[in-house]
């Protein structure tokens, strides 16, 4: 074979590969996102609560405890994926998220089995967690080992695509059935569709995953015996900068992308009392341009640097997220204006988010180097985010979770402020002096 027919077979393989982890990461994040957008309408089936604050508050109770299952997952699944590849992690995971999704759409209601019924849909939810911790870092490590020189972000930014593709297609299907199913009907079996729909899905994932080889940076990894016998260890020990830096990252976006595309509609009919179908469309609008942004973002993190779009989120949130909040009426449209404020800034940082914590780490720890402190950002943060808003709504001291998340932004932007380049961008005479790959990674910044 001619060096130009090898090149064009990599490209092939390239191609299929970010596929392959874009959608199969889509699946995985409809599955997650379901339980969010169906929330208000099966938390009666499992609390026999009359109080509907209280109703939905206990759903994101549980909805935070499968958001603290997500170090865990990404603790041991993370190091489980350094020492046994990306593809076999991405394996793992999907058919972990699936097998919960079914088990919810299966599960009796507490009228039929009393209290084991919120007990397993907890347990339900918390190895739905565990498999999105092990998901994210080790789909992200993916997609960025497979990217084209000088175009990991853009690489990379598929992977929040593909998170905000899937959460979209579960608003979709929420909005849909919310507008043409009645209560009734949504509240006895329609949130057991959703449910089965992503078990369903999940097949497809699998099957995608197994069809592609691992990555180069892996296979070499492993060939030349750089594979570490418990990666997280050496996370802790040799990278916990890079790690606390991770944390700092991830804080500020995972809990307005959480507030805004995912809780928002319930929080808002408590809050403002705007029907729940309109917020609901609203947010499903709003989370469709943040995911058609990311692929843009991506672009211009390769072409003029990461730091400059996280600044512009961090900053520009900070400023704008008591505004944008005060200005939501009853009406879909003023909630349509604040989301869309929102999803352009998050859209900045996104598309850069699965690169820059990429280029932190060597690869023989990479995924769990992501994994871990990404899934305890995610815990505290955006597990916390949707029960906070909702316990301060109902105390009638909504601006203290407003003043949170203004605090957030800064800490992340201070984050941003301080930590050094690592895009190409930054550095092209190296680049150009030793063909800089991510397989040497800019992860000496400590």
């Amino acid at each position: 074979m001619t060096k130009t027919a090898e090149r064009e077979q990599r490209e092939r393989t390239r191609r299929r590969s970010l596929f392959a982890g874009t959608v199969g990461n889509l699946v995985e994040w409809f599955d997650w996102s379901v339980y969010g957008f169906f929330l208000p309408v099966f938390a009666s089936s499992f609390f026999p609560l009359e109080d509907r604050f209280a109703l939905i508050l206990a759903g994101f109770a549980i909805f935070a405890v499968g958001f603290f299952f997500r170090p865990l997952g990404g603790a041991v699944l993370g190091s489980y994926a350094d020492r046994h590849g990306r593809r076999a992690g991405m394996t793992l995971t999907i058919l972990l998220m699936a097998g919960a999704s079914a088990l919810i759409a299966l599960l009796p209601t507490y009228g039929q089995i009393g209290v084991a019924a919120p007990v397993l849909l907890t347990l339900a939810r918390c190895v739905q967690g565990f498999s999105a911790g092990g998901e994210f870092g080790t789909s992200s490590a993916f997609l960025v080992e497979n990217a084209p020189r000088g175009r990991r972000a853009w690489a990379g930014s598929w992977q929040q695509v593909s998170v905000g593709a899937g959460t979209l297609l579960a608003s979709v299907l929420a909005s849909i059935m919310f507008a043409t199913m009645s209560d009734e009907a949504l509240a006895v079996w329609g949130w057991r569709v959703a449910f089965g729909i992503g078990a369903v899905l999940g097949l497809l994932g699998l099957w995608l995953r197994m069809a592609v080889p691992d990555t180069e940076a892996f296979t070499r990894t492993r060939d030349t015996g750089r594979v570490v016998r418990n990666p997280l260890t050496t996370v802790l020990k040799e990278h916990p900068r890079a790690a606390l830096r991770v944390i700092g990252l991830v804080a500020a976006g995972t809990a307005l992308v959480q507030f805004w595309f995912v809780s928002l509609p319930s929080v808002l009919t408590l809050h403002t009392g705007v029907e729940l179908r309109s917020a609901q469309f609203a947010a499903m609008l709003g989370l469709a341009l943040f995911t058609i942004l990311q692929p843009v973002s991506g672009y211009l993190s390769d072409r003029f640097g990461r730091r400059p779009l996280l600044l512009f989120f961090a900053i520009g949130s900070a400023l704008s997220f008591i505004p944008l909040v005060n200005t939501i009426g009853q009406t879909m449209s003023s909630v349509l204006v604040a989301v869309s404020v929102s999803a352009v800034l998050l859209a900045a940082y996104a598309g850069s988010l699965a690169a820059v914590m990429a280029e932190q780490f060597p690869p023989e720890v990479r995924t769990a180097g992501i994994s871990l402190p990404y899934g305890v950002a995610v815990a505290v943060f955006g597990g916390l985010a949707p029960v906070l808003a909702t316990a301060m709504v109902a105390r009638g001291s909504f601006w203290v979770f407003q003043a949170v998340m203004v605090v957030l932004c800064v800490v992340s932007a201070v984050v941003y402020w301080r930590m050094r380049e690592t895009s190409d961008f930054a550095q092209p005479r190296a680049v150009a002096a030793k063909g800089f790959s991510v397989d040497e990674p800019l992860a000496g910044l400590d």
